[in-house]
């Protein structure tokens, strides 16, 4: 039995239009602003770093959530097998 549910395509595009949309603000607003450049390449810098850091703990988190599952599924089977064993 599968559990896993699938996010719907209107979902998905919104979080990647999201995705377009902050990181073209972002970007934008870095781009106008008047700093030096060695301080506009810091900011970006750190906004690049904050992306990937975050995409990085989301797949990470997602990841331990779907292993206790796993472990979970195994250690209900092993149950039912002893107890089937036990009925018998």
């Amino acid at each position: 039995m599968n559990n896993s549910a699938s996010h719907s395509s209107v979902w998905v595009s919104f979080t990647y239009a999201n995705m377009i949309a902050s990181l073209a603000l972002t970007l934008g607003g870095l781009f106008f602003v008047q700093i030096d450049l060695w301080i506009k390449g810091y900011m970006l810098m750190g906004v690049t770093m904050l992306v990937t850091a975050t995409v990085i703990l989301c797949k990470t988190l997602r990841d331990n959530h779907e292993s206790t599952k796993l472990v979970s599924k195994i250690e209900e089977a092993r149950t039912e097998r002893i107890l089937a064993g036990i009925q018998s």
